[in-house]
């Protein structure tokens, strides 16, 4: 009954019409004013800011024609040893002697290059397309560097030729003498397969490195040069490490990709 009566007192009392209406306190309005300002700077920033980001990759230094496998098309004993590792040699030039049963015959280098790997030794035994040695692909030991990156394919097109790369070395204290200088020179147009790795670096155990995630896409990076460097090439410190960086060092390079507009991301 109590309700009842209190319901009835509410039907009979006159509309008060003549009040205002208050449709939002102060305090209200001040976080409307807030968010309509936050709003709208955020949509500017998204249709003219720009945000840059970077893809980091495993590499290496090497020469820009990569390394080879030599294998002995003999099989004997090594009797000599016709080189040193770092040597730069000619086509042709002979590397080892080995004694077969039709006497001594020499292991001659295919192409010219520097021998970067001697695996046989004097003593030792070889049988027939065993590895012996691996050069690189250089007539001139002075000649540049470049860093080769290994990316995931899908991650490829993103990589315009042109774009900053700063390499860390792995020989090279990163806190003490900063990051190598370069730029993205070419990027391959498909993934490699890991004989192609291998056959391009003389190196099964890198091939199976930078492939253990999959098929990678090879990104040439041009080595900024510098004549003021003991190492000959520009770093993010002033003057870099005291002494020359040696190819088939391993290194992580951070191509910084071309900035966006956050609307971009939105619109298909």
């Amino acid at each position: 009954m109590q309700f009842r009566q209190k319901a009835l007192s509410k039907l009979q009392s006159p509309e008060e019409l003549d009040l205002p209406v208050r449709l939002a306190r102060p305090q209200g309005r001040l976080v409307l004013a807030v968010t309509v300002v936050v709003m709208a700077v955020a949509g500017h920033w998204a249709c003219t800011g720009t945000v840059s980001s970077r893809l980091s990759a495993p590499g290496i230094l090497t020469r820009a024609e990569g390394s080879y496998v030599l294998q002995t098309p003999l099989a004997g004993q090594v009797t000599a040893v016709l080189a040193e590792e770092g040597q730069v040699l000619a086509a042709g030039a002979p590397l080892l002697t080995v004694r077969t049963e039709q006497g001594e015959r020499p292991v001659r280098a295919v192409t010219g290059g520097r021998l970067t790997t001697l695996v046989a030794k004097v003593g030792s035994v070889v049988a027939t397309g065993a590895d012996v040695a691996t050069f690189e692909r250089v007539d001139n030991p002075q000649d540049p560097l470049v860093a080769v990156l290994y990316v995931p394919g899908s991650s490829g097109p993103e990589i315009p030729v042109g774009a900053p790369v700063d390499l860390s070395v792995q020989s090279v204290p990163r806190q003490r003498f900063g990051m190598l200088r370069g730029r993205v020179a070419a990027v391959g147009r498909a993934p490699l397969t890991q004989a192609q790795i291998a056959g391009f670096l003389g190196d099964g155990g890198l091939a199976e490195r930078f492939s253990r995630h999959g098929s990678p896409v090879a990104v040439v990076v041009r080595l900024e040069r510098s004549p003021g460097t003991a190492s000959g090439y520009r770093w993010s410190s002033a003057d870099g490490p005291p002494h020359t960086v040696d190819s088939r060092t391993p290194v992580t390079g951070a191509v910084r990709l071309a900035a966006q507009r956050p609307v971009d991301w939105l619109l298909p």
